[in-house]
């Protein structure tokens, strides 16, 4: 019986230890980071950068029309909104990655977008994988496919969700 209960107790301690070797190893991300950028248009589009690091820290580079409910052209003349920094909640970090894993980063198209009509903001969405190598994506218009849009959403969302704290 003594040895019946202690490889049992044996069993139940190797399985818990491989559970969290594994779920460390899953939690290591593959992004090493997100880039995200916007330009202007002949309108209100809000116009910032985010980059986002696998550890969650971010940093965002807001120009204008980030944060305002009801922009105006008085805001074309004031200076640029600032630098922010946070750290991004965990179950949102997840949540882009899970986006960005939907997306199969690594085959979408370099361009997106028919530069035909002149007034559209255009994403600019730079993501740098663990391994060295690294994808851009310009979508002009930000319509290259649904779940791009997804992304680009999530993105414009992150801005007002998260604890940003001004840093200049």
């Amino acid at each position: 019986m003594k040895y019946l209960l202690g490889l049992f107790a044996f069993v139940v301690l190797f399985s818990c230890n491989s559970q969290n070797a594994q779920s460390s190893q899953n939690s290591k991300s593959q992004y090493s980071t997100i880039e995200y950028k916007t330009s202007p248009c002949f309108g209100f589009c809000p116009v910032f950068a985010m980059t986002i690091n696998p550890d969650r820290t971010a940093v965002l580079e807001a120009e204008h029309f980030n944060f305002t409910k009801t922009p105006s052209k008085d805001e074309f003349s004031k200076p640029r909104e600032g630098t922010f920094k946070a750290t991004i909640k965990e179950a949102d970090y997840n949540k882009l990655v899970s986006l960005l894993n939907g997306l199969d980063v690594k085959n979408l198209n370099e361009n997106y977008g028919q530069k035909n009509v002149s007034d559209l903001s255009s994403s600019n969405l730079t993501v740098n994988f663990a391994d060295g190598t690294s994808k851009k994506v310009e979508d002009y218009g930000k319509r290259g496919s649904e779940k791009l849009i997804e992304v680009y959403k999530f993105f414009e969302d992150l801005k007002l969700n998260q604890q940003w704290i001004k840093v200049k």
